[in-house]
């Protein structure tokens, strides 16, 4: 942790690594998911939106643009995001990788997707890439517990989960880990034993991301009245306590939501993101605590 900072935030590991900042590029590659395309599901998990989480995904050269004019010197990681970016035959996720990464702006990728779309062939692409470049993929794990799993209409368990992590693992590649918080039935004892969880398999990353219900999710037209946190304090006090017990060396790639306002249905102010960063670095500061201050001390 640099500069004051209470957690290791994926902008600090960056320049440490790179020299300077860095930023991840949004794409969207076109791909589906099996939970989308009949394979498993046709609608989605159940708080998805239509677009697969991805509104503020394009292009590298649209990302670029839109971004430059605040970060005109940045580096660059295109980020794979819309839907499940391995789910693909392998001649066509290849094609796209190296594409992205031979691309001279380009300093590394990060792939999102579901640990059930991880077979041998796109492990062994993954690998390869991973020797010559910077390259971690992002796993959905959301939730530990099976009754909101399939709840949430999520199509894989915490076996198949852990299964693929630890392959990651033992091939070498950085793992970043998806978390919802304020999903439906859930207790914060439940959402403490699944960060928990993540931090017993100590991923290079997590991501805390507030449950947002949005129009469109099948979450929405179940629950349309539901409201996963009450005010911001309550959601930033949660989020202070969970990050005490990841450990200090996790990069933490995410805190809250991003979420197009028009989209949004709940928490209403769920878009006020700077708000919600700046009360969860006060709140570190005024309980004068940061990331692993509680966490065991092996968690591997």
């Amino acid at each position: 942790m640099q500069g004051g900072e209470r957690y290791f935030s994926i902008s600090n590991y960056f320049k440490q690594t790179f020299g300077e900042k860095t930023i991840k590029l949004s794409l969207d590659a076109g791909f589906t998911c099996p939970n989308r395309d009949g394979t498993l599901g046709t609608g989605g998990c159940a708080f998805c939106s239509s677009s697969g989480s991805g509104e503020f995904a394009s292009s590298i050269s649209e990302q670029i643009e839109l971004l430059s004019e605040k970060w005109p010197n940045a580096r660059h990681i295109a980020y794979f995001q819309n839907h499940t970016n391995t789910y693909a035959p392998v001649s066509v996720l290849r094609k796209y990788y190296y594409d992205a990464l031979s691309d001279s702006r380009i300093d590394g990728i990060a792939i999102a997707t579901r640990p059930d779309c991880l077979g041998e062939d796109v492990l062994d692409l993954l690998e390869e890439i991973n020797r010559e470049h910077f390259l971690w993929v992002e796993l959905g794990l959301q939730t530990i517990h099976p009754k909101t799993s399939e709840a949430m209409g999520i199509g894989y368990s915490l076996d198949t989960f852990h299964e693929a992590i630890t392959e990651l693992h033992r091939r070498g590649i950085r793992t970043v880990v998806h978390v919802i918080l304020g999903l439906p039935g859930e207790s914060r004892q439940d959402m403490f034993d699944t960060v928990s969880y993540v931090a017993r398999v100590h991923p290079f990353g997590i991501k805390f991301h507030m449950l947002n219900i949005v129009r469109g999710s099948r979450l929405y037209d179940m629950m349309p009245d539901y409201v996963p946190f009450q005010s911001i304090e309550e959601y930033c006090e949660l989020v202070v306590d969970l990050l005490e017990i990841i450990p200090a060396d996790i990069t933490v790639h995410r805190l809250t939501a991003d979420t197009q306002r028009g989209l949004l249905v709940a928490p209403e102010w769920s878009y006020r993101k700077r708000t919600i960063l700046n009360r969860i670095n006060l709140r570190l500061k005024e309980r004068n605590t940061r990331q692993g201050a509680k966490a065991a001390t092996d968690n591997r």
